[in-house]
């Protein structure tokens, strides 16, 4: 097994069993209402269904419908991009797995029932906003869009160096040829 595979075998099943047991949690511990805080407050645990988008974007009555596809889709380009990916980009083979933990994370929730993504991590106060309630797999995604943001970027300055490198290689040859 190659070394892609190997990140995406240990952070899959690891983030998807986490969020699993963790919604499991909140829907037992957290429902009717109830409410608990930890680190000494700082954040709330609250369970709460989100049938939208991230941040509780909405679409329609029965958004799952129109989520579940969009779901697989980006999970679909997802793959595409993981196996294009270089192997020795770790930074971009871990993001990618991330992302699509998260994605299978939630969308476990959105095939099951109507009721939506299970959260339960927040609202947090950041002193200027609330941050709005989120879980495991909305976690994995956003850690994992940062890492490929990142890689992305990463990539775009090394491809500049590159084009700055062969210019001056061109420029150089120009210089030094009879009768430039």
């Amino acid at each position: 097994m190659n070394s892609k595979l190997r990140i995406l075998a240990a952070i899959l099943p690891a983030v998807v069993l986490l969020d699993v047991i963790t919604k499991r949690w909140a829907l037992n511990t957290l429902g009717g209402g109830r409410r608990m805080e930890i680190l000494d407050g700082l954040v709330p645990l609250t369970l709460a269904f989100n049938r939208g988008a991230a941040f509780g974007i909405s679409i329609g009555n029965d958004p799952r419908w129109f989520f579940i596809p969009v779901t697989i889709l980006a999970m679909g380009l997802l793959a595409v991009l993981f196996v294009q990916s270089e192997s020795g980009d770790r930074v971009k083979v871990v993001a990618i797995a991330l992302i699509l933990s998260g994605a299978v994370g939630n969308l476990v929730d959105r095939v099951r029932w109507d009721r939506g993504v299970v959260d339960f991590i927040g609202p947090i106060d950041l002193g200027f906003m609330h941050w709005p309630i989120f879980n495991v797999a909305d976690s994995a995604i956003t850690c994992g869009a940062v890492l490929l943001g990142i890689s992305f970027w990463r990539e775009e300055r090394t491809r500049a160096r590159e084009a700055v490198s062969e210019s001056e290689d061109a420029s150089a040859t120009t210089e030094t040829a009879p009768g430039g």
